[in-house]
């Protein structure tokens, strides 16, 4: 991938604010959430899980997958959403290049789909023994991974998933995405969100669009789903720092989540600090997921 950062050893517990994650409920699922107005003061009895599966079930249903299709979940992760396509009765296979991640989901839901430690911008042959040949998928879904792909990155994944699908087939992209051109490190000039998230910059959300055209596929849908991802986590994360920030609050915060005992007062400060950080970069981004289809005729596809 062409960050250039080490993604193979990211979300885990060397960053301090996956750390709090995990304690807070993240496990299987690592997206942001789906959160609306009226649910929202749910999330301190229940964590963020119920609106990170939220969230993952309103991308799977944009890919409107058949039961015995095949279907590529790249950057799966933990392999949850690829799990959730093998329960309906996809034949689905997740990739993913952090190893850790892959063991996990193996562990987890190797009884319902395949999992293989890959680059989802640079495809093997095959994967898990599945061929990773041309036109012989039926959809490709990539669920928060590809902003980690950098910009060459992206056109790569974007042409391996035209590569891969069939002629009708269809990829749902769903990314974090820029509203401007300007330079992501003008805007975290610290580093500290980078490097929370191992990405070197954002692609332009009206970019995407004019890149998949270039590999072959119609754009049939974009929907923006900054408010319900981006602004209300935000509401949260501004929620938590404010509580974090003082001894009470954080009494308060490891009476709820006992697991944030083993935060030191270090670990609170540099906490607060990287979700601060967060804020600037905060007002440019966009949440969108791009529905698009190969045409039924095959297209060409980007020039090789």
């Amino acid at each position: 991938m062409g960050d250039g950062r080490d993604l193979a050893s990211a979300y885990n517990d060397d960053s301090v604010l996956f750390r709090v994650l995990r304690h807070l409920g993240w496990d299987s699922l690592a997206d942001i959430g789906y959160y609306t107005l009226p649910t929202l003061p749910l999330v301190a009895l229940t964590g963020p899980v119920p609106f990170q599966r939220r969230l993952a079930r309103r991308s799977l249903a944009l890919l409107d997958a058949r039961p015995g299709q095949l279907v590529l979940d790249a950057g799966c992760g933990r392999g949850a959403t690829t799990a959730r396509l093998g329960a309906a009765g996809c034949r689905a296979l997740g990739v993913d290049v952090q190893p850790a991640q892959i063991d996990q989901a193996r562990r987890r839901f190797g009884d319902r789909a395949r999992f293989a430690v890959a680059d989802a911008t640079a495809l093997p042959r095959e994967a898990a023994g599945i061929p990773l040949a041309d036109g012989s998928f039926d959809r490709v879904h990539c669920l928060e991974a590809a902003f980690h792909f950098g910009h060459e990155g992206r056109r790569s994944f974007l042409d391996e998933s035209f590569r891969l699908l069939r002629p009708g087939g269809r990829l749902v992209l769903v990314d974090v995405t820029s509203r401007t051109n300007r330079p992501i490190g003008s805007l975290d000039p610290s580093g500290l969100v980078r490097a929370t998230w191992r990405f070197d910059d954002l692609e332009p959300c009206e970019r995407y669009p004019r890149t998949a055209s270039a590999a072959g596929f119609t754009t049939r849908r974009i929907l923006d789903w900054t408010t319900p991802v981006l602004h209300r986590a935000a509401l949260l994360c501004a929620l938590f720092t404010g509580t974090a920030s003082t001894r009470a609050g954080r009494r308060a915060l490891c009476a709820r989540w006992p697991g944030l005992r083993t935060l030191d007062a270090q670990d609170w400060d540099d906490v607060v600090a990287v979700v601060r950080a967060h804020r600037a970069i905060g007002r440019v981004t966009r949440y969108t997921a791009y529905v698009l289809d190969k045409p039924a005729d095959g297209g060409t596809g980007a020039a090789r």
